[in-house]
Protein backbone atom coordinates (compact mmCIF):
# COMPACT_ATOMS: atom_id res chain seq x y z
CA UNK A 1 0.00 0.00 0.00
CA UNK A 2 2.50 2.68 1.27
CA UNK A 3 6.32 2.54 0.10
CA UNK A 4 9.03 2.81 2.50
CA UNK A 5 10.42 6.13 2.91
CA UNK A 6 13.73 6.66 4.49
CA UNK A 7 13.00 9.73 7.18
CA UNK A 8 17.01 11.23 7.79
CA UNK A 9 17.06 13.48 10.69
CA UNK A 10 20.54 15.15 11.00
CA UNK A 11 21.56 16.02 14.80
CA UNK A 12 24.27 17.67 16.04
CA UNK A 13 26.50 19.44 19.26
CA UNK A 14 23.31 21.64 20.70
CA UNK A 15 20.12 20.78 18.79
CA UNK A 16 17.27 21.62 19.60
CA UNK A 17 15.63 18.55 21.29
CA UNK A 18 12.07 18.92 20.02
CA UNK A 19 13.05 20.18 16.90
CA UNK A 20 14.52 16.61 15.99
CA UNK A 21 12.53 14.51 18.56
CA UNK A 22 9.11 15.74 17.58
CA UNK A 23 9.40 14.79 13.91
CA UNK A 24 11.04 11.53 14.58
CA UNK A 25 7.89 11.06 17.15
CA UNK A 26 5.77 11.86 14.28
CA UNK A 27 6.85 9.74 11.07
CA UNK A 28 7.83 6.75 13.86
CA UNK A 29 4.24 7.02 15.33
CA UNK A 30 2.93 6.85 11.43
CA UNK A 31 4.86 3.97 10.74
CA UNK A 32 3.21 2.34 13.98
CA UNK A 33 -0.05 2.93 13.06
CA UNK A 34 -0.56 2.43 9.23
CA UNK A 35 -1.03 -0.47 7.43
CA UNK A 36 1.87 -2.71 6.64
CA UNK A 37 2.71 -3.62 3.16
CA UNK A 38 4.50 -5.89 4.47
CA UNK A 39 7.43 -3.12 5.35
CA UNK A 40 6.18 0.25 7.61
CA UNK A 41 5.90 3.40 5.61
CA UNK A 42 8.83 5.04 6.98
CA UNK A 43 12.66 3.97 8.19
CA UNK A 44 13.36 7.06 10.60
CA UNK A 45 16.73 7.44 11.84
CA UNK A 46 19.65 10.44 12.77
CA UNK A 47 22.55 10.97 11.06
CA UNK A 48 25.80 13.04 12.56
CA UNK A 49 28.79 14.75 11.25
CA UNK A 50 30.63 11.83 11.92
CA UNK A 51 28.19 9.86 13.54
CA UNK A 52 29.59 10.13 17.23
CA UNK A 53 28.40 11.01 20.72
CA UNK A 54 26.28 14.56 20.47
CA UNK A 55 24.78 16.77 23.08
CA UNK A 56 21.13 18.10 22.43
CA UNK A 57 20.08 21.33 24.21
CA UNK A 58 20.48 20.63 27.92
CA UNK A 59 23.14 17.88 27.63
CA UNK A 60 20.79 15.21 26.62
CA UNK A 61 22.85 12.45 24.81
CA UNK A 62 22.34 11.46 21.51
CA UNK A 63 24.21 8.44 19.61
CA UNK A 64 23.54 9.00 15.88
CA UNK A 65 22.33 6.42 13.94
CA UNK A 66 24.13 6.89 10.77
CA UNK A 67 27.68 9.29 9.80
CA UNK A 68 26.44 11.83 6.77
CA UNK A 69 29.31 9.32 4.81
CA UNK A 70 27.00 6.19 5.86
CA UNK A 71 23.45 6.44 5.82
CA UNK A 72 21.30 5.26 3.59
CA UNK A 73 19.91 7.38 1.02
CA UNK A 74 17.57 9.44 2.91
CA UNK A 75 14.10 9.94 0.94
CA UNK A 76 12.77 12.71 3.42
CA UNK A 77 15.63 14.87 5.27
CA UNK A 78 14.88 17.06 8.06
CA UNK A 79 17.44 19.88 9.19
CA UNK A 80 16.34 20.87 12.74
CA UNK A 81 17.31 23.96 14.55
CA UNK A 82 19.13 25.47 17.96
CA UNK A 83 22.28 27.15 19.11
CA UNK A 84 24.24 24.12 16.94
CA UNK A 85 22.89 25.95 13.93
CA UNK A 86 25.42 28.84 14.64
CA UNK A 87 28.67 26.23 14.15
CA UNK A 88 27.07 24.55 11.11
CA UNK A 89 26.92 27.77 9.39
CA UNK A 90 31.31 27.26 8.69
CA UNK A 91 31.11 23.24 8.50
CA UNK A 92 31.71 23.14 4.40
CA UNK A 93 31.76 19.13 4.78
CA UNK A 94 28.12 19.17 5.86
CA UNK A 95 26.25 22.33 3.61
CA UNK A 96 27.90 20.23 0.87
CA UNK A 97 26.38 17.09 1.53
CA UNK A 98 23.16 19.02 1.38
CA UNK A 99 23.69 20.33 -1.36
CA UNK A 100 24.19 17.20 -2.88
CA UNK A 101 21.38 15.82 -0.94
CA UNK A 102 18.86 18.23 -2.54
CA UNK A 103 19.19 16.89 -6.20
CA UNK A 104 18.53 13.21 -4.09
CA UNK A 105 15.50 13.63 -1.51
CA UNK A 106 11.99 13.66 -2.15
CA UNK A 107 11.37 15.88 0.13
CA UNK A 108 13.75 18.09 2.15
CA UNK A 109 12.47 19.93 5.31
CA UNK A 110 14.04 22.23 8.16
CA UNK A 111 12.70 22.97 11.81
CA UNK A 112 13.47 26.23 13.34
CA UNK A 113 16.70 27.81 12.51
CA UNK A 114 17.12 24.76 10.44
CA UNK A 115 16.32 27.03 7.65
CA UNK A 116 19.43 28.67 8.59
CA UNK A 117 21.21 25.81 7.33
CA UNK A 118 19.50 25.09 3.97
CA UNK A 119 20.14 28.99 3.03
CA UNK A 120 23.94 29.09 3.98
CA UNK A 121 23.48 26.14 1.90
CA UNK A 122 21.86 28.28 -1.11
CA UNK A 123 19.05 25.76 -0.78
CA UNK A 124 16.19 28.53 -0.09
CA UNK A 125 17.33 30.66 -3.31
CA UNK A 126 14.01 32.59 -4.23
CA UNK A 127 11.68 30.63 -2.30
CA UNK A 128 9.28 31.55 0.71
CA UNK A 129 10.63 30.43 3.77
CA UNK A 130 10.62 30.85 7.32
CA UNK A 131 12.44 29.95 10.51
CA UNK A 132 12.32 30.58 14.40
CA UNK A 133 10.53 33.98 15.08
CA UNK A 134 14.08 35.43 16.49
CA UNK A 135 16.16 34.46 13.53
CA UNK A 136 13.48 36.00 10.51
CA UNK A 137 16.05 38.39 9.77
CA UNK A 138 19.16 36.34 9.41
CA UNK A 139 17.53 34.51 7.19
CA UNK A 140 17.49 37.70 5.29
CA UNK A 141 20.55 38.37 5.39
CA UNK A 142 21.88 34.92 4.64
CA UNK A 143 19.49 34.55 1.77
CA UNK A 144 18.17 37.78 0.16
CA UNK A 145 16.30 36.23 -2.50
CA UNK A 146 14.05 34.42 0.00
CA UNK A 147 10.41 35.70 0.96
CA UNK A 148 11.17 35.15 4.82
CA UNK A 149 7.35 34.30 6.15
CA UNK A 150 6.66 35.42 9.92
CA UNK A 151 3.14 34.24 10.52
CA UNK A 152 2.86 30.69 9.42
CA UNK A 153 3.73 27.51 11.14
CA UNK A 154 5.50 26.57 7.86
CA UNK A 155 6.17 26.97 4.61
CA UNK A 156 5.31 24.72 1.72
CA UNK A 157 7.22 25.60 -1.50
CA UNK A 158 6.82 22.36 -3.69
CA UNK A 159 9.48 19.88 -2.18
CA UNK A 160 10.89 22.35 0.00
CA UNK A 161 9.00 23.03 3.64
CA UNK A 162 10.53 24.93 6.63
CA UNK A 163 8.87 25.74 9.63
CA UNK A 164 9.12 27.88 12.36
CA UNK A 165 10.07 27.16 15.89
CA UNK A 166 10.69 24.16 17.97
CA UNK A 167 7.08 22.76 18.10
CA UNK A 168 6.06 24.00 14.87
CA UNK A 169 8.61 21.30 13.38
CA UNK A 170 5.82 18.50 14.73
CA UNK A 171 2.79 20.33 12.82
CA UNK A 172 4.54 20.10 9.77
CA UNK A 173 5.65 16.43 9.88
CA UNK A 174 2.14 16.03 10.29
CA UNK A 175 1.38 17.79 7.47
CA UNK A 176 3.69 15.38 5.19
CA UNK A 177 2.61 12.42 6.65
CA UNK A 178 -0.93 13.47 5.78
CA UNK A 179 -0.04 14.49 2.17
CA UNK A 180 1.57 10.75 2.22
CA UNK A 181 -0.12 8.63 3.81
CA UNK A 182 -4.18 10.47 4.18
CA UNK A 183 -6.31 11.43 6.78
CA UNK A 184 -7.23 7.92 8.24
CA UNK A 185 -3.66 7.29 9.21
CA UNK A 186 -2.82 11.20 10.26
CA UNK A 187 -6.34 10.83 12.14
CA UNK A 188 -4.75 7.95 14.18
CA UNK A 189 -1.24 10.07 14.61
CA UNK A 190 -2.92 12.53 15.96
CA UNK A 191 -4.87 10.68 18.70
CA UNK A 192 -2.18 8.58 19.84
CA UNK A 193 0.22 11.20 20.52
CA UNK A 194 -2.60 13.54 21.80
CA UNK A 195 -1.80 16.80 19.62
CA UNK A 196 -4.17 19.53 19.04
CA UNK A 197 -2.66 19.74 15.09
CA UNK A 198 -2.30 24.08 13.89
CA UNK A 199 -2.67 23.83 10.37
CA UNK A 200 -1.20 26.97 7.99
Amino acid sequence: MFETRNVAIVVFDDVEVLDFAGPFEVFNVASEVAPRDPDPPFYVYTVGHTGGMVRARGGLKIEPSYSIANCPQPDILIVPGGFGTRRLLKNDVLLAWLQAQRARVQQLLSVCTGSLVLAQAGLLRDMPATTHHTALHRLSELSPSTTVIADQRFVVHGDVVTSGGISAGIDMSLHIVEQLLGADVIAKVKQEMEWGWFQS
